[in-house]
């Protein structure tokens, strides 16, 4: 059995149809299925028709949260609630096309661990979004160690790789936990469709923070930067300190004003962007030692069998 997991939040659109494809799809397959609806604190009737569709059906399980947790702690949700000897996180908005979780299924069938799905292409009709997500890839990729450039939440995980995932405590990018884990894993291309309705829940100020969060969950290297700048600041220390000898001896001056004002601005900018550095890594072990879970659930409605 596969389980689907699908984060929903503000999607009272997209419920329904959402399951209506891809269900529809693993039956024509004879794929035996699960449905694992986790509603993110949505405002409108998201949860409101994830309780009547599991009144309906037989394989539907939703989860509500307390208030909206975010995706990541959506995904988590899912795969603690998932039962299936293997699972498939997709977006509710069917950007991601259903049809390849059948392709999916097949190639875990033939013994592969994780099945990625990777964007062949993607119309982003917001130039910056596009450009910052490219950014983004480019430095997580370089900074973590594997390559995860137009990789996304659309993905198959084997049972043993769930239950790895679950275990984990810590608040993960669900992207890169799925790379970081390893296992025997290969790839899926597909091209992401337009949204069935609504509009993305996204800002830019929300991805903004959302990729600052997930770079410093998966590397130090911003921390490296405060050492790099460190040294930079020893070298022209250094220089100056031998122009300033060499102006000594010859009975020159260093100009004036204007150059010590600069050279204090410049090192007052170092010193806060330092501190500021380390001031977020100091807030995200702040936020780890807490101890808080990850998501509240407020309630839970289940199919019952007929």
């Amino acid at each position: 059995m596969i389980s689907v997991i699908i984060p929903a939040y503000n999607e009272e659109m997209c419920i329904r149809p959402a399951y209506d494809a891809i269900y529809s799809l693993l039956s024509a397959n004879n794929i035996d299925s699960e449905f694992i609806f986790v509603n993110d604190g949505s405002k409108d009737a998201t949860f409101k028709i994830i309780t009547e569709l599991s009144t309906e059906k037989e394989n539907v399980t939703g989860l509500n949260f307390s208030r909206n947790f975010g995706k990541e702690s959506a995904i988590s949700a899912g795969l603690a609630a998932a039962s299936g000897d293997c699972a498939v996180v997709i977006d509710c908005d069917l950007q991601h096309p259903p049809e390849k979780i059948v392709e999916m299924y097949r190639l875990w069938e033939q013994g592969y661990e994780i099945v990625e799905g990777i964007k062949s292409r993607r119309e982003d009709k917001k130039i910056l979004h596009g450009i910052g997500a490219k950014f983004f890839y480019f430095v997580i990729s370089r900074v973590a160690g594997f390559d995860m450039e137009n990789s996304s939440d659309f993905k198959l995980l084997d049972r043993k790789v769930v239950d790895v995932i679950n275990k984990m405590p810590e608040r993960g990018f669900f992207r890169a936990l799925s790379y970081w884990v390893g296992y025997n894993k290969t790839y899926v291309e597909y091209d992401v469709a337009e949204r069935f309705g609504g509009e993305s829940k996204w800002s830019t100020w929300s991805l903004l923070k959302y990729a600052v969060s997930n770079i410093s969950s998966y590397t130090t290297a911003p921390m490296q930067i405060v050492t790099a700048l460190g040294v930079i600041m020893l070298i022209i220390s250094a220089v100056l300190g031998i122009w300033t000898i060499v102006d000594k001896i010859t009975g020159r001056s260093l100009e004036g004003i204007p150059t010590v004002i600069i050279i204090t601005i410049f090192i007052g900018s170092i010193i806060m962007i330092s501190l500021g550095i380390i001031g977020y890594y100091i807030a995200r072990i702040y936020e780890e030692i807490k101890g808080r879970p990850k998501y509240i659930i407020s309630s839970t409605v289940k199919s019952i069998k007929k």
